[in-house]
């Protein structure tokens, strides 16, 4: 009987793995979707940074900020605005 649980729970297991690498690979693209209709990217520019977007290495602290505070600047937010729109962007995954 232990014979057979053992090759039933690593093929469970194998089954499962794909699962979970696609989830990943899904929350990246819905980052990198999000991040592009922020700014209001369309056709090849949006190609473009799209492509970008899902080679890339996850972004640094210091990456983080500075592209939010490009976008913030590019969007002419000051004030209150501002604090809660790098609040928000920054906390993006």
């Amino acid at each position: 009987m232990k014979m057979l649980t053992v090759p039933a729970l690593v093929l469970g297991l194998l089954i499962s793995a794909p699962g979970v690498a696609a989830t990943a690979q899904q929350e990246k693209m819905k980052s990198c979707n999000a991040d592009a209709t922020g700014q209001s990217l369309k056709g090849d520019a949006r190609k473009t940074f799209m492509s970008q977007c899902l080679k890339a290495k996850p972004a640094t602290q210091q990456d983080k900020m500075k592209t939010c505070n490009a976008d913030a600047s590019g969007k002419a937010l000051k004030g209150d605005e501002r604090k809660a729109y790098m609040s928000s962007c920054l906390k993006k995954k």
